[in-house]
């Protein structure tokens, strides 16, 4: 698996999608680099810090927002971790 496969589905999937604007591409972008640093492993380990400052959000409300709809939507499949030592999971739809 690529870098490209899922960048190029979401991208054809959201042109449509009214729910999705650009905070939420910038934070699935970021994803998407985290993915590609970690060799294209599933699940993807982030960190919200390290996804926030990647996709340019400062406030911590609007990283949850954009994660939720994500996942509503089903770009993603979000599993949180609440210890600060193991990151939360990410799996690309």
């Amino acid at each position: 698996m690529d870098f490209n496969g899922p960048l190029y589905e979401f991208m054809d999937l959201i042109g449509e999608d009214h729910r999705i604007g650009p905070t939420h591409i910038s934070l699935f972008m970021a994803i998407l680099h985290v993915y590609k640093k970690q060799e294209y492993e599933m699940p993807v380990s982030v960190y919200s810090r390290e996804l926030m400052k990647q996709a340019k959000i400062s406030a911590v409300a609007t990283y949850h927002k954009c994660l939720r709809d994500l996942k509503e939507a089903g770009y993603i499949k979000y599993i949180p971790s609440y210890n600060p030592v193991t990151g939360s999971l990410i799996y690309l739809m």
